[in-house]
């Protein structure tokens, strides 16, 4: 893998993203955006929160991409938006990985990494295990163990992205299933990927702050970007915003793919016939894409994973994918960290889920009350710091709406006070019903909510689901991830 200057000049150019180029002839054997990951003959792309002065630790940049030309005595392609130049350089010095990937996207509010994770397993035995896997949770690029990672976005920067889909390449992948943010098109991390399907979950409000997307409308706009960038696109016709989206999608495809629960509107459509702790069934409905029509077991509890597992059935009968892999694929799927359950004798049963905005909340509480109706519902619960603020006054209203008790906690307060964040959630927390308990340290507060759980409540730990961290002031703190602390618990009880 290598950069030469005339690569360079053609990658920058197709885009209309050069503005000036250095007088010289390189290679460069290295690219990178971080002064720490430098090596020899490194092509160094200057982006962020930057200073000229970190140039003098990183030893080996020969050269440089930037938007404003530095004072340093070193070759600069000058360009017009530096986000866009490290994914067309990144694309360039991976070789292309994508063009020899099939490559299905999902984006939504809630929903992306489960349905991300059913089309993999359909797609796995599609391909005899020859997919790979962008998400929230993880990074899936082979078979191995070492190609397995814990992700640290849901959309990694461009870098990354190629650097990943080049391993999964080489690995013998044929296939990719990944999530799609709107980050990830407001910071550019996907500029010039093209996918062969693309699908629209859901949108509802989220993401919006300062350090995010300045409104509801604008978070819209650019989760809709997806569908400009697939040749094929699905879209939940039960969504919000559903005229909004298909109208936009029109202007891209002559064709459509919509699905819903029957007569919600979608051409596709499913039935729910079960739903319990542990599973779900439902039946897909016959229609021109043949090989999904028929009945299935979803290993995963809650009638909106049937939602999500359609637009999975959708995406991987546009991939070629056979109604046995369909089949197998959602009986044996699991989702780390998502509607796990452990029933905890004489506290009745503790959730533990991702849920980490309103709209997955809402669908989780009301789930839990479906299956325990004669139960009391507690909620752990925090919200990140440094971005999502608008999850906090989402978070007062779902607690309000569906809880008999909260716990408020710690999750990711990054720079933020995990108190200041619990009361700015507390605020708005409507119902004067509602019991509310501040505890900082999140195991703490696991241990206390349970505790107090009669045999026939549910406790659902909501945010975190396996994460093996805790962001604290820009570092990331060791944690043991919910799961385990239930587990733990359970354990103690049953000592």
């Amino acid at each position: 893998m290598e950069l030469t200057s005339k690569t360079i000049e053609q990658s920058l150019t197709a885009h209309h993203l050069l503005v000036a180029k250095p007088d010289s002839d390189q290679t460069f054997d290295f690219l990178h955006y971080d002064t720490r990951q430098v090596k020899d003959q490194t092509l160094f792309v200057v982006k962020g929160a930057f200073r000229v002065e970190y140039l003098a630790q990183a030893a080996g940049v020969t050269g440089l991409v930037t938007e404003e030309l530095l004072p340093v005595d070193l070759p600069q392609w000058q360009v017009t938006d530096v986000q866009k130049a490290l994914s067309v350089l990144s694309m360039a010095f991976f070789d292309y990985p994508q063009n020899d990937l099939w490559i299905g996207a999902f984006t939504g509010t809630k929903g992306k990494t489960t349905a991300a994770y059913m089309a993999f397993q359909i797609l796995q035995h599609k391909t005899h295990q020859h997919t790979a896997l962008f998400s929230t949770v993880d990074r899936i690029t082979g078979n191995q163990p070492a190609d397995k990672k814990k992700s640290d976005l849901t959309t990694p920067e461009s870098y990354e992205l190629f650097k990943d889909m080049r391993r999964a390449v080489d690995n013998g992948m044929t296939h990719l299933v990944m999530e799609v943010s709107s980050q990830a098109y407001l910071k550019q991390r996907v500029y010039g990927l093209e996918f062969q399907v693309g699908a629209f979950l859901n949108i509802s409000p989220d993401h919006i702050g300062p350090n995010e997307h300045p409104s509801f409308e604008d978070y819209l706009a650019h989760k809709m970007m997806l569908l400009d960038h697939a040749e094929q696109v699905i879209v939940n016709a039960a969504s919000d915003q559903f005229s909004a989206v298909l109208a936009h999608a029109k202007t891209h495809h002559d064709h459509v793919y919509t699905y819903s629960q029957t007569d919600q509107g979608g051409a596709y459509t499913y039935q729910s016939l079960e739903s319990a702790i542990h599973e779900s069934r439902f039946t897909v409905a016959e229609s021109d894409l043949a090989e999904m029509s028929g009945t299935y077991r979803l290993n995963l509890p809650g009638d909106f994973n049937e939602s999500n597992a359609l637009a999975a059935l959708m995406m991987t009968a546009l991939a070629g994918a056979q109604h046995a892999d369909m089949v197998a694929g959602l009986d044996t799927v699991l989702i780390p960290g998502r509607m796990l359950s452990l029933p905890i004798p004489g506290h009745g049963v503790a959730f533990v889920d991702y849920a980490h905005n309103y709209a997955s909340m809402r669908a989780l509480l009301q789930f839990a009350q479906s299956q325990y109706p004669d139960g009391k519902v507690s909620v752990v619960i925090g919200a990140p710091g440094n971005k999502g603020v608008s999850r906090r006054a989402d978070f007062g209203r779902v607690v309000s709406e569906f809880a008999d008790t909260v716990f408020l906690t710690a999750d990711d307060p990054q720079f933020e006070s995990p108190m200041a964040i619990a009361k700015e959630i507390a605020a708005h927390i409507t119902n004067p019903d509602v019991t509310v308990h501040f505890e900082m340290d999140r195991i703490q507060a696991i241990q206390q909510a349970i505790a107090q759980a009669n045999p026939h409540d549910i406790v659902i730990v909501a945010g975190k689901g396996e994460d093996p961290y805790q962001k604290i002031n820009g570092v990331d703190e060791p944690y043991i991830g919910d799961y385990a602390v239930v587990q733990n618990v359970l354990n103690a009880n049953n000592a």
